[in-house]
């Protein structure tokens, strides 16, 4: 069927029918792909993908209903404005004046009597169904199963009709409501959907206990992510331009030619460091794929993202306009942040100084303590302010350079555009590194990284990012320049004067952006659900929490605390 203009925006606004088979399946799944917008990759979905290739290649007009000589039509677009549903057909094979719908499948079928789950069989007779309302005679259809090239026939009976009818009506009526449907309790289902990650479904039911829940929920299944090999490409080649290439990055230099390459799908971020220049073609293939491209200076900071359309889900950002100008909401994440902060500030301390010192210990302690009791931001700013300095004054006692004394790395406070000394230069990158990247999660998962709670709005100032980097700053950025230092990765004379300032010279960004990129890739154990994810991914995992917390789903936002 072809569509015109007026009915192809029409048909936009009908359910997909493979949206009643993901309801079927987890009707949480539905609310997350069909209303907020949520789609990942797996090993799963892109077998799917390739399993569908051939019945994909080309459309097919559908003969007239009654149609006597067989035929088999490939992909084929229906549509219903009665039953609210769209589709595309893999396969219509008709013979006799009647037709079947043919869907394939990459596994092998059920291992139970009908040979099919109910979702597939759901989703088949909702194809039948949208036949039938073209004027088309359909009362069975075919799952064809590629992976054991196995068919397997679903008579659509009166039973199987009026579940598929039920389950229609409870998608719509999920659809339009406020509320996420719950997760599932300790589901199989859960291992292998692609939005294991964006669900979390252990985690909210973990946390659903921990704030009064009734149920006891079963031990938190290891998060294990869909996609968390792609890297960032940091470009600071001044003069350089990166092109595209088919599925390729090419970063090309004018003395040299080609300087860098990297294949789209191994690509997480673009990051571009001063004077670089990006092709539209690659912008545009990047915007597509949503991968943002990050500017930066060339001393590091961040002027802002190229990320095409963003996340749609408009209902995390509501709430987190609507907690942003509710002042007793905004202090308890403010105490939150800043407490956790403080005490990831003394666990590092305690794991690096040669020496730790006790009062310093205490102190600090006191005043992680003493953010549950601070009235106000101006108060809550005063405890971080009194525990950074006490911390700072300690942060020599962490310094051990590789190969004995180094004075280049002497260090006696922490000072700010521009930093005055190399300890200076690579705690301020490394803190725009981490903005950066909390920044680019907070974007992905549907935040604005822009309206903060802590760190209130100010023009071009990524808040919402700082406040989630806080309980990180220590143990991810302040660790990887003490690791830096300490093993030798960069040395004095990776550091150059440059004015008032301090600043690294290429070579010495580039072992220290190996450095960051390393500590990211670090498995650390999740204080809360006890598993092990590495640094990247748990900074997501806290972008999703913080957005659950904002939509009321959890009751607080957990804190992500070492011990």
């Amino acid at each position: 069927m072809h569509l015109g203009a007026d009915e192809s925006a029409e048909v936009g606004q009908l359910m997909p029918v493979r949206m009643l088979n993901e309801f079927a399946y987890c009707p949480r799944l539905f609310f997350l792909e069909w209303v907020q917008g949520e789609f990942v990759d797996n090993q799963y979905t892109v077998e799917g993908r390739i399993a569908h290739r051939r019945v994909d290649a080309r459309a097919g007009a559908l003969p007239a209903p009654k149609e006597e000589s067989p035929f088999v039509v490939r992909s084929v677009a229906l549509s219903s404005t009665r039953l609210g549903l769209s589709a595309k057909i893999d396969v219509v094979e008709g013979e006799g004046g009647t037709v079947s719908p043919v869907d394939y499948k990459r596994g092998t079928p059920a291992p139970n009597e009908l040979g099919a789950y109910e979702p597939e069989r759901v989703q088949l007779c909702a194809y039948g169904m949208l036949l039938s309302e073209n004027g088309h005679e359909c009362e069975r259809g075919v799952l064809y199963f590629a992976q054991s090239k196995t068919r397997v026939e679903v008579a659509f009976d009166e039973v199987l009709r009026a579940r598929t009818l039920e389950l229609l009506a409870q998608a719509k009526e999920t659809a339009a409501s406020d509320g996420m449907p719950p997760p599932l309790v300790a589901s199989a289902k859960c291992q292998g959907c692609s939005l294991h990650g964006v669900c979390l479904p252990d985690e909210m039911n973990h946390l659903a206990k921990e704030g009064g829940g009734a149920s006891e929920p079963a031990p938190v299944r290891r998060l294990v992510p869909a996609r968390d090999d792609a890297q960032p490409l940091y470009v600071q080649e001044q003069g350089s331009r990166v092109g595209l290439d088919g599925d390729v990055l090419e970063v090309r230099s004018r003395e040299s030619g080609v300087i860098g390459k990297s294949r789209l799908f191994e690509l997480s971020q673009l990051v571009v460091l001063g004077n670089v220049q990006v092709s539209s073609q690659a912008i545009r293939e990047l915007c597509n794929r949503g991968i943002p491209v990050c500017w930066m200076s060339y001393g590091g900071w961040l002027s802002g993202f190229t990320d095409g359309l963003g996340h749609n889900n408009v209902e995390i950002r509501r709430a987190q306009f609507r907690a942003a100008e509710n002042a007793a909401a905004v202090l308890g994440l403010a105490r939150r942040f800043v407490r956790n902060k403080i005490a990831n500030c003394r666990t590092l301390m305690r794991r690096n100084h040669a020496e730790p010192p006790e009062a310093t210990l205490r102190e600090l302690s006191a005043l992680a303590e003493a953010t549950e009791l601070a009235p106000g931001l101006p108060e809550l700013l005063g405890v971080e302010g009194n525990a950074a300095r006490l911390y700072f004054a300690a942060f020599p006692g962490m310094i051990r350079p590789a190969g004995g004394a180094d004075l280049a790395f002497d260090f006696t406070t922490r000072s700010r555009r521009p930093p005055k000394d190399p300890v200076n230069a690579l705690l301020s990158f490394a803190y725009s590194l981490l903005a950066k990247d909390m920044a680019v999660t907070a974007r992905a998962v549907g935040l604005d990284p822009f309206l903060g709670f802590y760190h209130q709005p100010r023009h071009g100032r990524p808040a919402l990012a700082l406040d989630l980097m806080e309980e990180f700053r220590p143990i991810i950025a302040d660790s990887v320049v003490l690791s830096a230092i300490n093993t030798g990765a960069v040395t004095g004379t990776d550091f150059v004067r440059s004015g008032l300032g301090v600043a690294l010279k290429p070579e010495g960004r580039k072992r220290f952006l190996r450095a960051y990129e390393r500590r990211l890739e670090e498995e650390v154990t999740h204080p809360v659900f006890g598993y092990r994810i590495s640094y990247r991914r748990i900074l997501e995992v806290q972008c999703r929490l913080l957005a659950r917390h904002l939509v009321g789903e959890i009751e607080s936002y957990p804190e992500f605390r070492t011990r």
